[in-house]
C-alpha cells in the first residue's frame, strides 16, 4: 500500500474511533445548586463540591417537579424509581418519579444509579400495587422482567411540571444529565429545577 494512502487511512480510522468514543461516553449526572447563569452558560455547585460549567443547548427544555400522592400511581403508569437493596435482596424506593405519558419508555430497564452508593434505577410500567398490610408496594414491569419495590412514607414522589428559564435562579436546586463534548466541555438539552420548596429528588 502506498505510504501516503496508508497514513491517510490510519488517520481516518483513528479519527472515527475517537469520534465513536466521544459519542458513546457515558452521560454526566449533575446534582447541585445554581451558582451562575450567563446566557447559555450554566455553572452548578455540585453536591460533591465541584463547580461545573455546562453549556445549555438552544433551545433548552426547563422543567420542575411537583409532589404527588402514591395513590395517584395507577396500573399502567410509567415511573422511574431509584432504590436501595436490603440484605434480603428486596428493593426500597429512595424516590419515585411519575413520567408524563409523552415520556413513556424513557430509560426503561433496571440498572445502576448514582443517587447514593449502590443504588439502582427501575424505569417501567406499573403492573399492579400490592394491597398488603403496608399497601406501599409497586410491581414495575420493564422489557421481559419486573421488580417489586417498597415505597416508604419518607420517599418523595413527584412528577414533572412546566418551568421556564426564569426559574433558573441563583441557589435553585437542579438535576440534569449532561453529555461530554469531544473537547471535554459539558452540554445539556434539559434542566430540571426545584421551585416552591420541592427539589428534584432524582
Amino acid at each position: 500500500m502506498d505510504r501516503r494512502l496508508f497514513l491517510a487511512t490510519a488517520l481516518l480510522v483513528g479519527s472515527t474511533a475517537v469520534a465513536a468514543i466521544a459519542q458513546t461516553a457515558p452521560p454526566t449526572r449533575v446534582r447541585g445548586t445554581i451558582a451562575a447563569l450567563d446566557g447559555n452558560n450554566l455553572t452548578v455547585n455540585s453536591r460533591d463540591g465541584q463547580k461545573l460549567a455546562i453549556v445549555l443547548k438552544d433551545p433548552v427544555t426547563v422543567a420542575t417537579v411537583k409532589k404527588v400522592e402514591l395513590s395517584a400511581i395507577e396500573p399502567n403508569s410509567f415511573i422511574g424509581t431509584a432504590t436501595r437493596t436490603g440484605a434480603d435482596g428486596k428493593l426500597t424506593a429512595i424516590e419515585v418519579l411519575v413520567f408524563p405519558e409523552a415520556m413513556r419508555g424513557t430509560g426503561e430497564g433496571f440498572y445502576p444509579w448514582d443517587l447514593e452508593p449502590g443504588s439502582m434505577m427501575t424505569n417501567g410500567t406499573v403492573k399492579g400495587a400490592v394491597t398488603a398490610a403496608s399497601g406501599r408496594e409497586l410491581t414495575i414491569g420493564f422489557k421481559d422482567s419486573s421488580n417489586t419495590v417498597y415505597v416508604p412514607p419518607t420517599a418523595p414522589i413527584v412528577t414533572f411540571a412546566p418551568a421556564t428559564r426564569d426559574d433558573l435562579k441563583l441557589g435553585a436546586p437542579v438535576f440534569l444529565i449532561a453529555m461530554k463534548n469531544a473537547d471535554g466541555t459539558l452540554a445539556a438539552a434539559r434542566v430540571t429545577v426545584g421551585k416552591d420548596g420541592v427539589a428534584p429528588p432524582m
